[in-house]
């Protein structure tokens, strides 16, 4: 596991929202401080704009670093990431719009930082 998975994962365990704990992992990436990034994690904490806000976060580095070139990058990644837990959105795999989880928050990170990890090192 790199380091960067590992501190997503220790940042939600340490009661970071979703989407700040990958943000604030790969905060570097987009050349933003840590401060920076958890601020703008925060409205996409706990699917407020329907995906998961893990999702949306790593989304969010990928047009940072990568600007134009990040559509097809971030296309990649929801394929990926929607091939791992059968979908995008907070209230399905949360189980909220249908009484059966898909996916726990902490595995939802753990995916979205694996996802974004390979992304990155593949596109250097």
């Amino acid at each position: 596991m790199s380091d960067k998975i590992e501190k997503a994962v220790n940042n939600h365990k340490n009661f970071y929202p979703c989407s700040a704990a990958v943000m604030c992992a790969f905060c570097e990436d987009a050349g933003m401080d840590e401060k920076t990034a958890r601020a703008a994690a925060m409205p996409f904490a706990g699917g407020k704009m329907g995906k998961c806000g893990a999702v949306l976060a790593a989304e969010y580095i990928l047009d940072k670093k990568f600007g134009s070139r990040s559509d097809e990058l971030k296309q990649r990644f929801e394929e990926e990431f929607s091939g791992m837990n059968s979908s995008l959105m907070c209230a399905e795999l949360k189980g909220r719009s249908t009484g059966k989880p898909l996916r726990s928050c902490r595995g939802c990170v753990t995916d979205a930082a694996e996802i974004l990890d390979h992304i990155l090192e593949s596109t250097e």
